[in-house]
């Protein structure tokens, strides 16, 4: 972790860095390494709208991005938005969408990219994006290409890909990560707040609690 002077997150959703890989994000910044989040789209087609609903199909979209700049600031990183659309990343142009992205890692220059494991992240706009920032990645000359960790969460992601290769405690970071997933009100509020308030639910969703505990990752190799 020492080795990296600038982490590049590249994910499609607001709230995909607050649930997959916001303890990883905290440590960093415990270390003052810089990270900035280029995020894909607003999540403006998401189905989630409060609880109790507090926006609509055309309010979404502004209540997301506040609550993706307020998650931001909580985590203490920059912020690039990009302007795709939500649930059509699928259909852009992968090399469109890496050609965007390389420019953009160009100008920050990130040693490590953290994005999604495509084909291994079950939704079509996870793996579009993970393909297009790897593509992006694959594009820098090998003695100046960023590592990459790329982010798993299939169900049979053990038994296709073997063990994580990195897999983080970020247990001391919790109450860190939990403010910016609450950040994404519309998203997690009802959610967390049966959470708070049911002890049995808490019990109940011990997996849950240990699947936001542990944040893995799988280094990719360019050589493949």
């Amino acid at each position: 972790m020492d080795q990296h002077q600038h982490v590049a997150i590249i994910l499609p959703h607001p709230d995909d860095e607050a649930f997959g890989c916001s303890g990883t994000i905290l440590q960093f910044r415990e270390k003052n390494i810089p990270v900035t989040y280029l995020c894909g789209t607003l999540g403006e087609m998401g189905r989630n709208m409060g609880n109790p609903t507090f926006a609509n199909r055309e309010t979404l979209s502004e209540f997301r991005k506040k609550e993706l700049q307020d998650a931001c600031e909580a985590l203490d990183i920059d912020l690039q938005m990009l302007g795709y659309r939500d649930k059509t990343l699928e259909f852009e142009d992968r090399d469109e969408v890496a050609s965007h992205l390389k420019g953009i890692l160009d100008d920050i220059q990130p040693s490590l990219v953290i994005t999604f494991y495509p084909g291994h992240a079950v939704h079509p706009d996870h793996d579009a994006m993970g393909a297009a920032a790897i593509e992006a990645v694959r594009r820098f000359d090998e003695e100046n290409r960023p590592e990459v960790w790329a982010k798993a969460i299939s169900h049979n992601r053990r038994e296709v890909l073997g063990e994580p290769d990195i897999v983080k405690d970020v247990a001391d970071y919790f109450d860190g990560k939990m403010k910016a997933i609450e950040a994404h009100r519309s998203q997690a509020e009802g959610m967390m707040s049966q959470f708070r308030k049911s002890p049995e639910l808490q019990e109940l969703n011990s997996e849950g609690q240990k699947l936001l505990r542990y944040e893995e990752f799988y280094k990719w190799d360019f050589t493949k």
